[in-house]
């Protein structure tokens, strides 16, 4: 091999890396990331589309449910949502035996959508009236969530004890039908 033929061959290799090396950097890079990004993007719409396949299977158990809590909430009627918690509260007190001192209820209004009617009951009874008690609170279906509770004794043997309960109750503001 002649010292031509090797110059050629070495530029023609050289000329040939550096188009690999091009090719690499203009073509053969670029289009990988897209790939990668779109695969990312399909994977992406395929979950948000189970997702929403599994949403629309579950919508009529959603709005039956929503229409439940909705009916179950306070009535839009200050007063009378007040006096049917304090009743709730005395028809509780009834079945667990527990004595009421006192009831407080406090409306809170967090936005345009919703009202909060916090009411705060002191009690006192044995330990038996005392679960009864928040069991009956719990199982009924006036939408009431107990918010705090303070158990203290009023005896030194604890066979009395008092209790400060409070709980809160949703109000929603009557839906608009467009």
């Amino acid at each position: 091999m002649t010292i031509n033929n090797r110059q050629q061959l070495l530029a023609i290799v050289a000329v040939a890396a550096i188009a690999l090396f091009l090719g690499d950097r203009l073509v053969f890079t670029p289009l990988t990331a897209a790939f990668k990004e779109r695969s990312q993007k399909i994977t992406s719409i395929k979950k948000s589309l189970t997702q929403g396949e599994l949403l629309l299977e579950r919508d009529k158990r959603i709005r039956e449910t929503w229409n439940n809590m909705r009916t179950n909430t306070l009535p839009v009627n200050l007063s009378a949502a007040e006096n049917e918690v304090v009743k709730a509260f005395f028809r509780w007190s009834e079945q667990s035996g527990i004595s009421i001192t006192s009831t407080r209820p406090q409306w809170r209004r967090n936005t345009d959508d919703y009202m909060l009617l916090e009411c705060r009951a002191d009690t006192f009874g044995s330990i038996e009236s005392i679960s009864r008690f928040l069991y009956e609170i719990e199982k009924d279906p006036l939408a009431l969530r107990v918010e705090s509770v303070e158990i203290s004794a009023r005896d030194n043997n604890g066979q009395q004890l008092a209790m400060a309960v409070q709980v809160s109750g949703l109000l929603l503001t009557p839906e608009e039908q467009p």
